[in-house]
């Protein structure tokens, strides 16, 4: 039994063939070719970066610090939707969002500081300040939201009936007795 040669398709993956370069499509605009260059040339052609001067770098810092303070209000559209979605019955999921929506604003507030430490420098003290004063209000509204669920699951009292055991009893004015 002689043995049956090999397809032309297996030969080509075990030895493919040499890459071969398109010199007919032009390389993407900011995409360097693949050809070697000289890296010398290239080197000397770029223009050298001045390091950033302590005000632009006290406004890029605030910027981010912006960033940081206006990105629990992104989320919050999400977790509306999601809270509205789970209903207002007590089953774990909607329990599990009640939770989130009040641990995450929570331990954001507890963490300003932390979150925005990187941010400050001496010169834009005031700045950041009002930067985390934002921050927190946003906190603060996210709380809000995980408030609105829980009234509307009925878990707030706010009704005169969720008070009952500290009112006080009626005394009648005049008593009915049936007649035989």
């Amino acid at each position: 039994m002689s043995a049956t040669p090999l397809p032309s398709w297996a030969i080509e993956l075990k030895n493919p063939p040499p890459y071969k370069l398109k010199s007919s499509i032009p390389d993407p605009p900011g995409y360097p070719s693949s050809q070697p260059s000289n890296s010398k040339k290239d080197k000397k052609s770029a223009p050298k970066r001045d390091p950033p001067s302590p005000e632009e770098m006290d406004t890029l810092k605030l910027k981010k610090a912006w960033e940081v303070a206006l990105a629990p209000i992104k989320s919050l559209p999400m977790t509306a939707i999601m809270m509205y979605m789970s209903g207002n019955s007590l089953q774990i999921f909607s329990i599990m969002m009640i939770v989130m929506a009040f641990k995450n604003p929570i331990m954001g507030i507890l963490g300003t500081n932390q979150a925005f430490e990187r941010f400050e420098t001496e010169t834009n003290k005031s700045k950041v300040l009002q930067v985390k004063l934002v921050y927190v209000v946003m906190q603060f509204v996210a709380l809000a939201l995980g408030v609105w669920k829980v009234n509307g699951m009925g878990l707030l009292p706010t009704t005169r009936s969720d008070w009952l055991a500290w009112e006080a009893q009626r005394e009648p004015v005049e008593f009915a007795v049936p007649g035989l």
